[in-house]
């Protein structure tokens, strides 16, 4: 009879205690936040003096919130599993042709960069559900183009990749934002939607690890690519049957903006970045925090390699791990949310929580910086749990950087300010990413450790020189 060890993986003892203590704490906070704090939504506020009439209207509220959210939620779920399914393989595919693979990335960077300030003025006068089926043809056809050897064709859908990574992380957001408001639901209830993205980005991370590797044994290199292939043909279907929506207030806004034409939403754009500082620091914000997690990406596996630990570092192992702790800080938002409003005046509630996340995560990137600086044989343990940490505040800060987009960026223009924002975000990516190849690892972390700083010190400041007012809300009363 064959022994239970023999069929767990041959990893080293202290990546398998790693993954199981991740998977109990993912466990224990799952538990934690479903009966300790179970989802607000439920719970409308409600006055004693309220009719049946008026409750029945707040459950039935609930009910197309949740039915909302789940619409928004499954399309979300399957576009990061099929951008995480070619994340990580797209290194070894290229690997495997014998093509310049920095250039490859390089391109795609630029591309993102050029086509960023042009192309959220796009999504939001031509249609944010346009914008996401434009996103998702877009992917069909790169992935199609990673079936080919020759260089050209690659080099052509990197471009295509920066021109549809930004669509990623504008039209969707920017869709959901406006639709939640046009439906008149709570404003509160955005949070949650954010939280449970985060959730379900980590977990799909976890997935997409296992699921291509599979696609890859029965399929080869390119095995992930075809998966990534059906999963967006899938999403593809599902936002077909979404609402349309536009960065226009009303229908005689929409006429103007029509004759205005897509360069006054690109100059709009620019001036109310510029113009209104709290918008500039979140951009700034989103850019540092963003930025400092890339580069930390290009240096775990690296820095766990050096420290070379006993049994050699299992990074599929450790991957793992890392996303459990992102799920496991999505997971933890919403609590940490509820207990800062309580606790402090609700006006900026996400505004601190996002000082305490920011500056949690400077911590923890500093624990690496002062390890390497000296005598780093003795530092495994604490660096591999700086890494659980920051990684746990990443699935913090995804959903009170979308709350806190929500708050300040004007509906009228969130496509094309969020795309603004990727502009300093690429230019910290490629610093970082160069860093990481000319400088010491304590030097770059300490640079990481910089940038989360930078943001929470934003955040403090849109406490210190902030307004109660919101560019949403006087956006949103022009349509009422």
């Amino acid at each position: 009879m064959m022994d239970l060890a023999e069929l767990l993986p041959a990893w080293p003892e202290w990546a398998m205690n790693l993954l199981l203590i991740m998977g109990v704490l993912l466990f224990f906070t799952w538990a934690f936040t479903q009966f300790i704090f179970p989802d607000d939504t439920s719970e409308s506020e409600e006055d004693a003096n309220d009719t049946v009439q008026v409750v029945d209207a707040k459950a039935q509220q609930n009910k197309e919130f949740l039915a909302f959210r789940r619409q928004y939620i499954l399309v979300y779920l399957i576009i990061m599993l099929a951008d995480w399914m070619q994340g990580t393989h797209m290194y070894t595919l290229y690997l495997s042709y014998n093509v310049n693979i920095s250039a490859l990335f390089l391109t795609g960077f630029l591309s993102g960069a050029v086509f960023a300030p042009f192309l959220g003025s796009a999504v939001d006068k031509y249609g944010r559900k346009r914008s996401c089926i434009v996103y998702c043809v877009l992917e069909i056809i790169i992935n199609t183009m990673e079936h080919s050897t020759n260089f050209t064709i690659l080099l052509t859908g990197r471009v295509l990749g920066g021109i549809s990574t930004n669509l990623l992380f504008s039209a969707f957001e920017s869709w959901m934002t406006t639709e939640h408001r046009k439906r008149q639901f709570p404003e509160a209830w955005l949070s949650r939607t954010y939280s449970a993205a985060s959730v379900g980005n980590g977990s799909m991370a976890i997935i997409a690890g296992i699921v291509a590797q599979v696609m890859e044994d029965f399929l080869g290199q390119i095995g992930p690519f075809q998966g990534a292939i059906g999963l967006t043909v899938a999403a593809l279907l599902l936002v077909l049957q979404w609402e349309e929506n536009y960065g226009e207030e009303s229908d005689e806004k929409k006429e103007e903006s029509s004759s205005s034409g897509l360069y006054q939403q690109f100059v709009d754009g620019w001036s109310t970045t510029f113009k209104d500082s709290r918008v500039w620091r979140i951009g700034m914000t989103q850019a540092l925090s963003e930025g400092g997690m890339y580069t930390f990406v290009f240096m775990w596996v690296p820095t766990l390699l050096s420290l070379d630990p006993p049994g050699g570092v299992p990074t599929g192992c450790v991957f793992s791990s890392l996303m459990m702790a992102i799920t496991i800080g999505g997971f933890l938002f919403p609590p940490l949310q509820s207990i800062v409003s309580k606790l402090f005046t609700c006006t900026f509630a996400p505004e601190l929580s996002a000082t305490l996340i920011y500056t949690l995560a400077g911590a923890s990137m500093a624990v690496p910086a002062i390890c390497l600086s000296s005598d780093s044989s003795s530092c495994f343990t604490r660096i591999i749990v700086s890494f659980i940490v920051v990684e746990a505040c990443v699935g913090l800060f995804m959903p009170v950087a979308g709350t806190l987009r929500s708050k300040y960026v004007p509906d009228a223009l969130q496509g094309a300010i969020l795309n603004i924002f990727r502009l300093p975000l690429n230019a910290v990516v490629v610093l970082g990413t160069h860093a990481t190849d000319v400088m010491e690892s304590w030097k770059v972390f300490s640079l990481v450790s910089a940038c989360f700083l930078g943001a929470a010190l934003l955040q403090f400041s849109m406490m210190l020189f902030g307004t109660s007012a919101h560019i949403t809300t006087t956006t949103r009363s022009k349509q009422d």
